[in-house]
Parts: structure tokens; C-alpha cells; sequence
């Protein structure tokens, strides 16, 4: 059973990870911008479920004329957009000092996910831990993975085997469909 404390919170810088892995930039260039976040959240929903992590992917906003928004998309999921003239990396910044101040410090884990070089130096300097942009898309795939492994054993247990009637012998299943059936069994030995 997971804990109603999520044991991390995972700051990502979203543009980062489409601009590293080849999937995201696949669906960047064949669907549009809009498609890769889509595709990006989907992966980290899971994952941040499957981490009981409190997961903020940080899209940039600076060019947009508009405020910033957050959009909770699961308990465990938050889709920030940075208010006009913003970066990520300012953004996840300023959460890292916010969190440096923060009681919750003693419980829980800051991890910033980018590649930037820069970015990382600076967060590590807010007591942060750091994930690389392909560090992610390794954890994602092998919780992926792990998932699959644990549906696949649960459906295993469904399987008709789990019956008592699939551990009998055949002579003996013979003589229970007899019994259902109304019809006597032979007491021949």
C-alpha cells in the first residue's frame, strides 16, 4: 500500500525531456508541440503513480502572452505552465529555494529532471538531487516494464489452473463429472 505522503517530488523540465528523448521528438515533428506534452504527461502519469512521486512538469511560457497556469491532472501529476517572460529553469529554481526553506525537506526528496548542465549545477545548490533527461526515460520504461511483469503474473493466477479440478488427475476429474452428472461410479479397483 503506497503512503498518503508522496516519498519525492519531481520537478521536469518539460520542453528539456521532448528535446532528448527520440520517441517525444518523433511525435514532436510528425503531430506538433501540443501532441509531445500529451505524449510526455501520459508517461509520467504512470510513473509518477507507480513512484508515489508529486510529480510538476514545467512547460516555458515565455513567449506566450499570457499568465501562468497549473493544471492537475492526477494526484500525483501537475502540469505547470511559467507566467510571460518566464523560463523552466528560473521556475524550477525558484520551487528549489522555496523547497530548500520547507519542513517537508526532512521527508521527502527534491529531484529536478533535465539535461541542462547549467540547470543541474544550479538546483544541486539548492540541496536537489538531479536526473538527467535520459535517466527518466530509463526509470519510465523500467517501471513501465515492472508493470507489465506484475499484470502478466496477476492474469497467470486467473488461468484456469488455479482451480482445484486442474490439480486432479485425469481419472479423477473423469469421476467427478460422473458424480455432477447424477450418474454412479464403479467401485471397481
Amino acid at each position: 500500500m503506497l503512503s498518503s505522503t508522496p516519498q519525492a517530488i519531481l520537478l521536469v523540465d518539460g520542453y528539456n525531456m521532448i528535446g532528448a528523448w527520440h520517441s517525444l521528438q518523433q511525435v514532436r515533428d510528425r503531430y506538433g508541440l501540443e501532441e509531445a506534452r500529451r505524449e510526455l504527461v501520459t508517461f509520467l502519469v504512470d510513473y509518477s503513480a507507480y513512484q508515489n512521486f508529486d510529480t510538476h512538469i514545467v512547460f516555458d511560457s515565455q513567449y506566450q502572452d499570457a499568465p501562468g497556469s497549473r493544471e492537475v491532472v492526477t494526484g500525483n501529476l501537475t502540469v505547470c505552465y511559467t507566467d510571460y517572460k518566464q523560463t523552466a529553469d528560473t521556475y524550477i529554481e525558484k520551487l528549489c529555494a522555496q523547497f530548500r526553506k520547507d519542513i517537508r525537506k526532512f521527508d521527502q526528496r527534491l529531484i529536478v529532471a533535465t539535461s541542462d548542465r547549467a540547470q543541474q549545477l544550479t538546483v544541486v545548490g539548492y540541496g536537489a538531487e538531479c536526473m538527467s533527461a535520459q535517466q527518466l526515460r530509463a526509470e519510465v520504461e523500467l517501471a513501465m516494464m515492472r508493470v507489465r511483469r506484475k499484470q502478466q503474473a496477476v492474469r497467470k493466477q486467473r488461468s484456469p489452473r488455479r482451480f482445484l479440478a486442474s490439480s486432479l488427475d485425469p481419472i479423477a476429474r473423469q469421476q467427478l463429472a460422473q458424480l455432477r452428472l447424477g450418474n454412479e461410479l464403479s467401485t471397481e479397483e
